[in-house]
């Protein structure tokens, strides 16, 4: 395997915490998008199609016209914008029966699976002590998720499937760390997306209107500069260290959701969440401790 490259935990840090905090602004326009009708295919074709068009002015500058090449691990790359495509249709089949916050805590599991998976994908050994933490997070999760409390929205399990989806992503995405210019990564990612999306328009497309437009740009405006800070935060720090961080996304999308929605968590879901935040939080910390303590 490659070497990884050189850290900056800091650095990684601040673009994985500015990264969260964007992003919620994408699903907003989702669920919004969703509640007027427009059909789940075609807005996730939006966020990927908006994020090329915004991406094509760097065909403009010298600097940046390599992004547009073939990068050098395409079939990574591949995978990625696959699991990308998966995830981004998963989470907004689930913003159609649940608040964006409820959602959003669901999707949290994807850390801890980021930490399980590490030693198969990127050989990064998590320790006995953040299993510990990962058992802990779990159970955080079954208070947000609740089974045998009622019925399960289906919208439970689409949100589920798509954090297994992104997890899947960000390991692939430390993967490359370091071996792919980051503006490229992020164009052929919002490439592929496009080109699998497009696919499915001739059974998903309703012509938008001037709001709707405005959502499918802002979706793209704020897809691709969450997923740019994120490319950079894991061009930084490894993936167990940052996992954690991403719950100050909980904090952007329920102040949207609120705000926007009307829609607050109540208690058993905010007892969930906060389980697994400091779970999350532990497992950063014990990962920037010496490996012989695990």
């Amino acid at each position: 395997m490659s070497a990884q490259p050189p850290q900056n935990l800091g650095k990684g840090i601040a673009f994985f915490v500015a990264a969260w905090a964007i992003v919620p602004g994408m699903d907003a326009c989702a669920k919004l998008l969703g509640d007027m009708g427009y059909p789940v295919l075609m807005t996730v074709w939006g966020r990927f199609a908006f994020s090329v068009l915004l991406l094509l002015p760097l065909l403009a500058t010298r600097r940046h016209r390599r992004a547009f090449s073939w990068p050098r691990e395409p079939m990574t790359q591949f995978l990625r914008g696959l699991f990308l495509v998966a995830a981004t249709f998963g989470f907004y089949m689930g913003l159609r029966t649940l608040p964006l916050a409820d959602a959003l805590a669901i999707y949290l599991v994807y850390p801890f699976l980021v930490t399980a998976l590490s030693p198969l994908v990127l050989g990064e050994m998590p320790g006995l002590r953040r299993w510990a933490a990962i058992c802990v997070g779990f159970t955080g999760s079954v208070l947000i998720i609740r089974p045998g409390f009622g019925t399960v929205p289906p919208g439970t399990l689409y949100v589920l499937g798509a954090a297994a989806a992104f997890a899947g992503y960000n390991l692939l995405t430390r993967r490359i760390a370091g071996r792919a210019d980051p503006w490229q990564t992020l164009v052929f990612q919002a490439a592929v997306g496009t080109a699998i999306t497009t696919l499915t328009l001739p059974i998903a497309w309703q012509t938008p209107d001037l709001l709707g437009l405005a959502l499918f740009c802002g979706m793209g405006l704020t897809a691709t500069a969450g997923h740019y800070l994120l490319i950079r935060a894991y061009d930084n720090a490894p993936a167990p260290v940052l996992a954690p961080f991403g719950y100050v996304e909980i904090i952007s999308a329920t102040a949207l959701g609120f705000f926007i929605f009307g829609d607050f968590p109540d208690a058993l879901t905010w007892a969930g969440v906060a389980v697994i935040s400091a779970s999350g939080v532990y497992i950063g910390f014990r990962e920037r401790r010496p490996r012989a303590e695990g």
